[in-house]
């Protein structure tokens, strides 16, 4: 079973990883953080060409697809990445902002699927299938 509290201690903890905060990842909506991420593409997430670094999306892609799975986790569970597949569909310049949006597609009792999408204006500029192995927390 889940309490709210675990649920906003997990929340918190995802939004105050430095590096996150670091990357100006913010929740689309406060009160759902399963709606998803958004960053601004800056400084710290620019490649030497000036475009967004693929390293950056890939890490912002599983935070996506992990807050879209939080809520159906137990109190007593954690959920570890141990697959993460980024396509990556077109580069994207400073000055964008990068809305991604996660979601389970299946949530068995060991392992979890979901899905990812970046997007910029509108288009998708990203598409992820993460897979998280479900584990006791602790």
């Amino acid at each position: 079973m889940r309490s709210q509290s675990v649920f906003d201690e997990r929340v918190s903890a995802v939004l105050g990883i430095p590096l996150h905060r670091f990357l100006g990842m913010e929740l689309r909506d406060a009160a759902d953080p399963a709606a998803g991420i958004w960053f601004p593409v800056a400084e710290p997430t620019l490649n030497p060409s000036g475009l967004l670094h693929a390293g950056v999306i890939y890490t912002l892609m599983d935070v996506a697809s992990f807050l879209a799975l939080i809520g159906s986790l137990a109190d007593d569970e954690h959920a570890v990445t141990h697959d993460l597949t980024v396509s990556l569909l077109r580069p994207v310049s400073a000055g964008k902002r990068v809305d991604i949006t996660g979601s389970v597609l299946r949530r068995g009792r060991a392992v979890a699927f979901m899905r990812a999408e970046a997007t910029v204006d509108g288009e998708v500029v990203a598409a992820a299938q993460v897979t998280k192995s479900v584990v006791r927390a602790g």
